[in-house]
């Protein structure tokens, strides 16, 4: 085993924007999506890899992923951030798990 401390996880808030793939769960008539999805890692890059990772292998086309920091960060920047945010923040950050919080369908004629 190793003697090296391990790192504190922080949970990252995420804008992932997805487009079309076959078999992807999108309701039809939808061209992509984007999923607010708070995910944990030791950096905001780990927390991107795996909430890649996580949506890849749910079918997802991931196109574009925006980070928005840390609870504190967002809190430093003067972002609201409710009861019900925050609990699903502990959530992934006990759970290790990447929690997709919306979704927000796009549709051709939304242009």
């Amino acid at each position: 085993m190793s003697d090296k401390p391990k790192r504190p996880h922080h949970v990252y808030t995420l804008l992932v924007e997805v487009g079309r793939r076959l078999e992807d769960g999108l309701p039809d008539g939808a061209s992509g999506a984007a999923l607010m999805c708070y995910a944990g890692g030791v950096d905001e890059d780990e927390a991107v890899r795996e909430t890649v990772a996580v949506l890849k292998t749910a079918g997802m086309n991931v196109l574009e992923v925006t980070g928005y920091g840390t609870l504190e960060e967002r809190e430093a920047d003067g972002h609201d951030i409710e009861a019900d945010e925050r609990a699903l923040m502990d959530r992934a950050l006990e759970e290790n798990a990447v929690i997709v919080a919306q979704t927000t369908v796009f549709r051709e004629d939304d242009a």
